[in-house]
Order: C-alpha cells, then sequence, then structure tokens
C-alpha cells in the first residue's frame, strides 16, 4: 500500500516507467507468496518465497533510484527502505522454515 501512495506523487511522465515498476515489484511479493502456499511441497513454497525476497530487493532499488530522481524525499526512503527490511527479514527466516 505504500508503494501505491508514494508513486500517487510521481511525475505523469513515469506512469508506465518507474512508478509502474515499483507497483509490479510490490504486487508481485504477496502474489508469490501465495502462489507458492498453494504448492504442495515445501520446497515449492521455498522457490516461491525466494522471488517474492527477489521483488522486494528490485523495489529496494527502484526507490533508492526514486530518491536520485528526487520523486520521493529522504525520510519516506528510509521510512519505506526500514519496513521493507523488514519483510526481507520476516520471508527469509519463514523460507528457512520450509527446508
Amino acid at each position: 500500500m505504500d508503494v501505491y501512495k508514494i508513486t500517487l506523487n510521481f511525475p505523469e511522465s513515469e506512469k508506465f516507467g518507474l512508478s509502474s515498476q515499483l507497483r509490479r515489484a510490490s504486487v508481485s511479493v504477496p502474489s508469490n507468496i501465495a502462489e507458492g502456499c498453494s504448492r504442495k511441497s515445501n520446497k515449492e513454497f521455498g522457490r516461491f518465497s525466494e522471488i517474492a525476497i527477489g521483488s522486494m530487493y528490485e523495489m529496494e532499488s527502484q526507490l533508492l533510484i526514486s530518491m536520485d530522481l528526487n520523486f520521493i524525499k529522504n525520510d519516506e526512503l528510509e521510512l519505506l527502505l526500514s519496513k521493507l527490511s523488514s519483510l526481507i527479514k520476516m520471508t527469509s527466516k519463514f523460507k528457512s522454515t520450509l527446508r
């Protein structure tokens, strides 16, 4: 939800660029976890969890680029990266229990 809120303030010229990339990556995280949950083995679930983690790292790089382009402020970036870091840790820990 944070990504959708923050990208509302991106320039209109980024509607199909960085804004779209960030939104797709943010939706990819819960989507991959949900898809993994439907799989029959923990190994497959772990694979989809790994894809979700990859999407979170993709979001991290896109947020840093957004800051460099002055689309978001430093304090907004710090808050988003803090939340993202927590999500990465939780998902990684959860993934490690699937072995």
